[in-house]
């Protein structure tokens, strides 16, 4: 089976909610991430908060995340 993120809601502070095609619920701190250059002008939140939801999280500057770093990195949530 493929893993999709099937729903995202922005949490607040670079933390995202995702939901995912095997029905996990996970919650991630992209904070990490903000180092890398594909992610450096996503600390601006208002461009952060701006994401888009096509199987995984991706955002108009071309950066995206797999579905499995964000299942992997998550933390449960019941």
């Amino acid at each position: 089976m493929i893993l999709n993120v099937t729903d995202v809601t922005y949490m607040g502070d670079y933390t995202l909610l995702c939901t995912f095609s095997n029905g996990e619920k996970r919650k991630v701190d992209l904070t990490p991430l903000l180092s890398y250059p594909a992610f450096e002008e996503l600390k601006d939140k208002s461009k952060f908060e701006q994401f888009g939801l096509d199987g995984t999280i991706f955002w108009s500057n071309g950066a995206d995340i797999a579905p499995e770093y964000l299942l992997e990195h998550g933390s449960n949530v019941n």
